[in-house]
């Protein structure tokens, strides 16, 4: 079955004076899929979205969203994309019906008013409809924003920390309708901070260090690419350096100690670490244990094993649907 991707770029690279902001971005996110786009500050997340959404023009490199050219055809690319970016776009004087109704006639949207109405009543700001936007909660405000995005219904969806600073009622929402919009055949390319967002949203996820993707794929290939996180408690508090310092040898990894608790944890670089074996090595090391544990690592614990020590983990997929870069580097 041949793979129909949405965004595709090849190579993209974009300096700022001294600034080398990308350095080779390869992406490819297929059709009706969520993209997660993680990577740490200064990795060029930014960047690549205002490249990618006709904002800037990268130096070398190519790109098509939606099967256009990111540069030769940068006007039906911008007809066929939404954005939501981390400041909103919405006019506090006017009311939330207007601010939309605003949005559909820029973009010469037939039925404004009813696809207005529609998603009023889908964000939950029915009630709020005519009121001005600048007496809007902070939450109330970024749904809105979201509405905007989605008033031409376009073909890729791009969501820059959707849900930064909204309640859990709020958060949940935008993930339902993320979830409704893939599956009538939009693309969406989602940055966040939020670990667990990407977890619960994206089909593939692209970590982006050093401005290209260093590592792709869903969830659980790249918790695959590191190995099981390893926990113990120990039952003497003098004994937790102890500790620290055999997992330290078992998993090639900087343990993280818990005081209050009396644990210590790391994620192992070798996958085939087992609870045995750590069990044995620290009864050999005279500590002794309440605890011990070996799990699968959370999304968190992989971004930083990946991100931190790149050099020690194998490369992810190369091709998929990788992303960006990162996000609020020293001014790109």
């Amino acid at each position: 079955m041949t793979t129909t991707y949405a965004v595709l770029s090849e190579g993209l690279e974009r300096r700022f004076g001294e600034v080398h902001a990308l350095r080779g971005l390869d992406l490819a996110v297929a059709e009706g899929t969520v993209c997660g786009i993680l990577g740490p500050n200064g990795a060029g997340k930014t960047t690549a979205v205002r490249l990618l959404t006709t904002l800037l023009r990268p130096d070398a490199g190519s790109a098509r969203i939606a099967g256009h050219d990111l540069v030769r055809e940068a006007a039906a690319v911008r007809r066929r994309i939404g954005v939501t970016g981390q400041e909103t776009s919405i006019d506090g004087d006017l009311t939330g019906r207007q601010n939309l109704l605003l949005f559909a006639r820029l973009h010469r949207v037939r039925e404004a008013a009813g696809q207005t109405a529609a998603l009023l009543g889908r964000f939950g700001l029915a009630e709020a409809a005519d009121r001005p936007a600048s007496g809007y909660s902070g939450g109330m405000r970024r749904r809105l924003d979201l509405a905007a995005s989605l008033i031409r219904r376009p073909d890729v969806l791009f969501l820059d920390e959707p849900t930064t600073g909204l309640d859990p009622a709020s958060r949940n929402l935008i993930w339902e309708v993320v979830r409704e919009l893939t599956g009538q055949g939009t693309t969406v390319l989602l940055t966040t901070q939020y670990l667990e967002e990407a977890d619960q949203l994206a089909d593939d996820i692209a970590l982006v260090n050093r401005g290209r993707v260093e590592h792709t794929g869903s969830p659980a290939e790249l918790k695959s690419l590191v190995g099981a996180f390893a926990e113990v408690v120990v039952g003497d508090p003098d004994a937790l350096v102890t500790a620290a310092g055999v997992l330290d040898r078992l998993t090639g990894a900087e343990p993280r100690l818990d005081h209050e608790r009396g644990a210590v944890g790391a994620v192992a670089k070798d996958p085939t670490l087992t609870l045995p074996l750590v069990v044995r090595a620290m009864d050999a090391a005279g500590v002794p244990l309440l605890d011990a544990s070996l799990r699968s690592p959370t999304l968190d614990e992989v971004f930083l094993r990946l991100t931190e020590r790149p050099a020690d983990i194998p490369s992810g997929h190369p091709t998929g649907s990788p992303n960006l870069t990162d996000d609020k580097e020293r001014a790109v």
